[in-house]
């Protein structure tokens, strides 16, 4: 049983504009007939599944029920966009990751730049340190090579 519609109305049913059901037409995927002036278009041929940016054809078979078809394609639809859905949380969550990655890169370099400069000033109170001990050692050897002369001298003379 053919139902013929006009195209104006298959343009609002499909939510397709006049040119696109026109190249439709004209590629075969849409039968059409002009009678009195006025254009039409089959509407049980095939079943017409208007999606966000794309209509999608479907052949109509005796086996297959036109709502079971718009119910899966719908279903289909609404999964791509919960798959969708997830990348964008997902690509999110690795933003927000790289973010706090970097920025605990910044504070390590930062405490090692601090350490660096707390190790260089270490340094130098070290070798300070070691000035100070080498000069209290030569002091201390003179001081105590002294006595020893003084000590060496003083047991020859009583000798």
């Amino acid at each position: 049983m053919v139902t013929w519609i006009k195209i104006d109305e298959f343009v609002e049913v499909s939510h397709l504009s006049k040119e696109k059901v026109l190249e439709m037409v004209a590629k075969g995927e849409l039968k059409s007939r002009q009678e009195n002036g006025e254009f039409f278009i089959d509407a049980n041929a095939k079943a017409l599944v208007n999606t966000s940016n794309q209509a999608v054809m479907v052949e109509q078979n005796e086996n297959i029920d036109g709502d079971f078809v718009q119910k899966t394609i719908g279903t289909i639809l609404s999964l791509h966009e919960k798959v969708v859905s997830s990348k964008e949380e997902t690509i999110s969550s690795v933003k927000s990751e790289n973010q706090f990655l970097k920025d605990a890169l910044f504070n390590t370099q930062e405490v090692y730049e601090d350490d660096k400069k707390t190790i260089a000033i270490l340094r130098e109170q070290l070798k300070a340190a070691q000035d100070e001990i080498e000069f209290l050692k030569r002091k201390y050897k003179m001081m105590w090579g002294k006595v020893i002369q003084t000590q060496a001298q003083d047991s020859k003379t009583e000798e």
